[in-house]
């Protein structure tokens, strides 16, 4: 059955409506996503995912960019609009805390650049952003953050203006702006972080390193017609 193969096949992760969407786009079928959520109930199979709220700490900036942004989370062409954020993950057992800095392109959804360190610090977003800069020379898109301090410091402004971008931060308290950034976070925890039994920070990083490709190459978002990032980002170019 496929649905139990797909259920293994992708680590409990997908929902009824993105199991529908992998049979469909694999098997060149046309199965109703109420007709998978049947036949998903009838065999106990569900997904793992659950999302869990994550509370956040404010810091007062050095200085604040206007929300030029405002919510408008579409993009017409590769690297238009680009979001970033940190996020960390903590295991039992250990001390130290680990931390994701990544910049999502709003085109496609695809993870542009990433960097993990067991600091928050200026350093893990300056060397995300660098080496950003270095894979796409030519790109000039909108740069959008919340305001963690990392974003409002002269360097990165200053990183900013040598590339020719815009800044633009999304106002105090309102993480809705900058949503979609927010919503990659939710699905890389609920679906490889949450419920999941890591023995070490490194084997952890390790698991983040192979999802973000899985996310980027593989895995299936219906926005973008039923293809990966990559894919629907090669198709357009």
């Amino acid at each position: 059955m496929l649905i139990s193969e797909y259920h293994l096949t992708f680590d409990g992760i997908l929902g009824y409506r993105n199991m529908a969407m992998y049979i469909n786009k694999f098997n060149s079928t046309n199965f109703s996503e109420s007709y998978i959520y049947r036949l998903m109930k009838v065999l106990g199979v569900s997904s793992r995912v659950k999302r869990k709220k994550v509370n956040r700490k404010t810091i007062m900036p050095e200085y604040t960019g206007e929300n030029i942004l405002a919510r408008n989370f579409t993009a017409t062409r590769p690297n238009e609009k680009w979001l970033t954020d940190v996020t960390e993950f903590k295991i039992p057992g250990e001390n130290r805390k680990l931390y994701l800095s990544a910049i999502k392109d709003l085109y496609d959804n695809s993870i542009v650049e990433y960097e993990i360190s067991y600091r928050n610090n200026n350093k893990l977003v300056f060397k995300m952003f660098d080496r950003a800069i270095e894979s796409n020379p030519d790109a000039k898109p909108l740069f959008h953050s919340d305001r963690g301090f990392q974003y409002t410091n002269k360097t990165i402004k200053r990183k900013l203006e040598e590339a020719g971008m815009t800044q633009s931060m999304s106002r105090v308290g309102k993480c809705i702006d900058n949503g979609p950034m927010e919503s990659f976070f939710g699905t890389l925890k609920s679906e490889m972080f949450h419920d999941k039994k890591f023995e070490s920070l490194e084997e952890l990083k390790e698991k983040i390193e192979q999802y973000i490709k899985f996310y980027n190459e593989v895995r299936l978002q219906k926005g973008l017609g039923c293809m990966s990032p990559l894919e629907y980002r090669n198709q357009a170019s």
